[in-house]
């Protein structure tokens, strides 16, 4: 999965067997996990919310809150690399149902990061986690290559000021 995220973040049109050749594997055990394209970009789309989710409470406990928010913001903007070239088979292939079930986590590692970061004063009280997800949903629309990468940084510090957070 790692290696199929990283082929797609660099060359969201590499194929499947390029994917299971830098992977180390068959092409047909790759097949056999994933039947088509679409069922690997899923699987990895996954994966990485998943990560994200997960990601929240060890930063939280490892670094302090608003560092530990950045830190999750960096892999959330790396994560949206990957999903530029292939947002529009995301899109295709969830249904409501599924994008809820992804989303609703997600709303919940940003809440948890904002909450720690008010506690502990380092962003203003009130606002809201999902307006914040949604902002900073838009860094998936940014090409990912030098200039892509600026703008990145670039909105995410807009996006903390606009919290409250000092640089």
């Amino acid at each position: 999965m790692d290696v199929a995220r990283d082929a797609l973040a660099a060359d969201p049109a590499a194929s499947l067997n390029s994917i299971a050749n830098t992977a180390g594997v068959g092409a047909g055990t790759l097949y056999r996990h994933f039947p088509s394209r679409e069922s690997l970009v899923l699987g990895v789309y996954r994966k990485e919310i998943d990560t994200l989710v997960a990601l929240a409470p060890v930063l939280l406990s490892k670094q302090p809150p608003l560092r530990a928010f950045r830190s999750w913001c960096d892999r959330l903007a790396k994560f949206g690399r990957m999903k530029y070239g292939v947002a529009d088979i995301v899109h295709a292939a969830t249904s409501e149902q599924e994008n809820q079930e992804i989303y609703g986590p997600m709303l919940g590692a940003v809440h948890q990061l904002m909450e720690a970061c008010e506690g502990s004063g380092e962003i203003r009280p009130g606002a809201d986690p999902e307006d914040f997800l949604v902002l900073v949903g838009l860094l998936w629309r940014i090409p990912p290559n030098a200039a892509g990468e600026a703008r990145v940084k670039r909105l995410l510090a807009v996006a903390f000021r606009g919290l409250g957070a000092k640089d």
